[in-house]
């Protein structure tokens, strides 16, 4: 069963169930059952449910028979701990044997409490997740690699430089929604899987990835070193204070929060990594990922 399906991700993720023969029950909030998402989910043979995640009787009959709830629900405190609850606890109540958690995130494990706001909320959640008696997995695949192509302003393609703050040779993991997508659809298909599975498609610096935007286009790229990681800390507190956007899943202070925490080593991914555990999963690169040739 799948919760959060109509997003992006999740849609992804329906998509690689399905592609390995799965049943893919989706959750969707009753006035999404007409959108172009839910159309989407059922041409790909998903069976798609509306239910009210306030509903605990109706969310756990939904559950029932499931081998697995998978989420991909994306919000703040009221999704990502709140809804997530009613999921969890309603998945229990049907029996069902496994939950994957919609983390998909770097490591936040071994970050400090208040490093990152979105981070926090998924601690939060997975101290509730570990007291509840049903097998868990999250799936860590370090920043989403499509960022690159323009959210995550680090490859300037105008000025054709490579942006940071700290050391150029940090390892950062990097891994495309697609295969993150692909691995979660490996990982809840297998009942063997540990606590944590941490994937990236490429472990690159930022020297690293200097050389795969020059490689892509040809191009030479520069380094533009913005300052140190203090001075990016004193940034996040100037727009946090200018901008708050407390509602808002991803102000511009929480993208900072988000480089602060890789560009710093702290939310590094160790290793050795778990992407051979599915060994038909082709991952990509992030040179591939910038030309489109993937």
């Amino acid at each position: 069963m799948l919760a959060g399906a109509t997003g992006a991700l999740g849609l992804l993720i329906a998509h690689a169930l399905r592609q390995r023969g799965a049943t893919v029950r989706a959750l969707v909030r009753p006035l999404a059952t007409t959108g172009a998402e839910a159309t989407s989910l059922r041409l790909q043979g998903a069976e798609v449910v509306a239910v009210e995640y306030d509903d605990a009787a109706a969310l756990a009959r939904v559950c029932a028979g499931a081998a697995c709830v998978v989420s991909a629900l994306s919000g703040l405190r009221p999704v990502i701990v709140e809804a997530q609850t009613q999921l969890l606890e309603a998945a229990v109540a049907a029996g069902v044997p496994r939950f994957i958690p919609s983390d998909y995130s770097a490591d936040f494990t071994r970050l400090p409490e208040g490093s990152n706001r979105n981070f926090d909320l998924r601690r939060e959640f997975a101290r509730r997740l570990a007291k509840a008696p049903i097998q868990a997995t999250s799936v860590l695949n370090g920043m989403f690699m499509d960022l690159l192509k323009g959210q995550a302003p680090v490859i300037l393609t105008g000025p054709r430089r490579v942006l940071y703050w700290g050391s150029a040779d940090q390892p950062l993991d990097f891994t495309t929604m697609v295969n993150t997508a692909e691995y979660t659809a490996a990982a809840a298909l297998d009942p063997t899987t540990p606590r944590y599975l941490r994937v990236a498609g490429e472990v690159a610096t930022i020297r690293g990835l200097q050389a795969a935007a020059q490689a892509a286009t040809g191009q030479e790229f520069k380094l533009l070193r913005a300052g140190s990681l203090g001075v990016l800390a004193g940034l996040i507190k100037v727009t946090k204070t200018v901008a708050p956007a407390k509602n808002e899943v991803f102000p511009p202070w929480q993208g900072m929060q988000y480089l602060h925490n890789m560009l710093s080593g702290q939310a590094k991914l160790p290793e050795p990594l778990d992407n051979d555990r599915y060994p038909e999963i082709r991952w990509t690169k992030v040179r591939e990922m910038l030309t489109g040739k993937v």
